[in-house]
């Protein structure tokens, strides 16, 4: 069956149709983008339905945005997206607006029990029956004119995104409906944090090793590199390696010939940034004490596992009882933010980061299963 497929190429039209967006209950919404070596996406295509038409927004002809903002905020319309990480990513810096409230059907379907992360092709073969062409994902979508395929490929992913909520939305009960909604919002405020540059250095593997003032330099280097990466639109390993920025702390090199002896270190970036990057590690090395970072976490010790294992078990009943996916209730990251609140004796402290419905169901649970684990030791 043909789809029915609309073109927005101008203002006036694109404020006309998010106009008539607003009187609806929903609106599916899909971008297609370029970003092979750049830090940025390049928006080649927004995609809207209204599980009938497939209205394709031209962002190369268009310059208001206003209108799709006020759409993307507006709390009666819920917005359907599927695994929409980086469409976040692409409507923040395209439109300066997320979409509230938001509906990804990925985690719908992990809340009806039908499988975590699925993949769009496979739920919509799973749910509407229906066998996708392999896609144009990969394609040119800054080119113009768009390929029929690619027109194809486009309308018919909104359209069956419309599709999938009108499909599982009678399946979720009105609470699973509030947690899927919920946890949209959580992603939400995660896609509009600010990340600062000056804490990227926290999230660094073997950062625990190092001391407060290699951690100093850690900090500027990790700063040094998001800022770079913005300013040029590359990738952040084009600027420097990430594998490089640890030895780098570590060592700290003090000529030309030091530096280029770390590990998965460029001669690009040699060139280019070699000098800048030792007068980096030599300022950041003389950072007063009071300026320095305190030491990053140690890992759980290994003792702490049998303590994971039985919290996992928490939530995997949870998951059982309930029929969802058990990924979807507890993240380890979670679990090991509960554990580092007082091991290896307590008390224990729920994390900030276990919120809404997970803390209200588990919250009591997991305080109650650490607080009796002394008594069940042989």
């Amino acid at each position: 069956m043909a789809i029915a497929i609309e073109w927005i190429r101008d203002d006036q039209a694109l404020a006309a149709h998010c106009a008539e967006w607003q009187a609806l209950p929903f609106i599916a919404l899909d971008t297609e983008f370029v970003r092979v070596d750049t830090f940025y996406p390049k928006v080649g295509l927004l995609q809207v339905s209204d599980g009938h038409t497939a209205f394709l927004i031209d962002p190369l002809t268009i310059g208001a945005w206003a209108p799709l903002a006020e759409l993307l905020a507006a709390p009666s319309v819920v917005k359907v997206l599927h695994a929409c990480s980086e469409d976040l990513e692409v409507l923040s810096r395209l439109v300066g607006q997320l979409p509230l409230p938001l509906f990804d059907t990925q985690l719908a379907a992990a809340y009806l029990g039908l499988g975590f992360s699925m993949g769009y092709s496979r739920l919509v073969q799973e749910v509407l029956g229906l066998e996708l062409p392999k896609g144009e994902t990969r394609s040119d979508w800054l080119q113009r004119p768009l390929s029929e395929l690619q027109v194809a490929y486009a309308a018919e992913d909104a359209l069956h995104l419309a599709e999938l909520f009108q499909a599982l939305r009678p399946r979720l009960s009105d609470e699973r409906f509030g947690w899927v909604l919920e946890d949209g919002e959580e992603l939400v405020t995660q896609a509009g944090r600010a990340s600062d540059p000056r804490e990227l250095y926290r999230e660094a593997r073997l950062g625990w090793k190092l001391t407060p003032l290699q951690l100093a330099v850690l900090r500027e280097l990790y700063a040094w590199r998001e800022e770079q990466a913005r300013l040029r639109d590359v990738p952040r390993n084009r600027v420097i390696k990430e594998q490089s920025l640890w030895p780098l702390a570590r060592y700290q090199p003090s000529n030309l010939s030091a530096l280029g002896k770390i590990e998965e270190m460029q001669p690009r970036t040699l060139r280019q940034d070699g000098e800048t990057l030792l007068a980096l590690i030599r300022s950041a090395a003389q950072t007063p004490a009071d300026q320095v970072p305190t030491p990053l976490p140690d890992p759980l010790p290994i003792e702490a596992g049998a303590l994971l294992k039985r919290l996992r078990a928490v939530g995997q009943a949870e998951a059982e009882r309930l029929g969802i996916a058990p990924e979807l209730v507890l993240r380890k990251k979670i679990l090991e933010a509960l554990l580092r609140s007082g091991y290896p004796e307590g008390p224990y402290t729920l994390p900030e980061s276990l919120r809404g419905w997970r803390r209200e169901r588990l919250g009591q649970a997991l305080l109650d299963s650490l607080a009796t684990a002394g008594d069940e030791q042989p």
